[in-house]
């Protein structure tokens, strides 16, 4: 079974969104460089940040949203980006209506039944869980194994957290990777477990 991975851009002071929902300048580093990211050659990185991100997004197998994120991006059109298989979406409502039944989205009630689907279909690949409030609640779970965030030099003061609303310590190990891109810094962290 793959590893199960908390992910996002992130400001210095630990948000994914504004409060209005919008990244700002979160991912202006996918477009300052030189070396394309994706066969689209839309996204150009540093090599520093090419070397660190396209081998983790090749591993992805699934990613894990919230229906927050699926409804504010209209499920994508029904295409999970990055050319990722499958998406889960955690959500206490059904699908949308007249959402295709061949799209590679599961809608899926609770974190915990999202990560047992997750981890059936992307098999020995990663699991991918959007920081916020969903990932906050997987990593409360205890189910995730690692930490990645994309750091950027960019101060939100308020807005969507990474970790959501976590109201328990959690310890992390490392960082185990610490890379500097343009204008950002990427972080590996290894969640420590606790005792059963």
């Amino acid at each position: 079974m793959g590893k199960v991975v908390m992910y996002s851009s992130v400001s210095v002071d630990g948000f994914v969104a504004d409060e209005n929902d919008q990244p700002g300048q979160l991912f202006d580093w996918l477009s300052n460089g030189d070396v394309p990211l994706d066969e689209s050659g839309a996204l150009k990185v540093s090599r520093a940040s090419y070397d660190h991100t396209r081998p983790y997004w090749d591993q992805i197998g699934v990613t894990i949203v919230g229906r927050r994120v699926f409804d504010m991006t209209d499920g994508w059109d029904g295409t999970p980006p990055g050319g990722i298989d499958h998406m889960v979406v955690v959500t206490h409502r059904p699908a949308p209506e007249g959402w295709g039944p061949g799209a590679p989205f599961h809608f899926v009630d609770g974190v915990e039944a999202a990560v047992a689907k997750a981890q059936e279909l992307a098999g020995d690949r990663t699991v991918e869980v959007a920081a916020g409030d969903v990932g906050g609640q997987v990593l409360a779970a205890g189910l995730v194994d690692e930490v990645r965030m994309d750091v950027v030099p960019v101060v939100f003061g308020s807005g969507r957290r990474f970790f959501g609303s976590v109201h328990a310590q959690h310890l992390l190990e490392g960082p185990d990777v610490v890379v500097q891109g343009n204008r950002v810094l990427h972080l590996r962290y290894r969640v420590r477990r606790r005792p059963s």
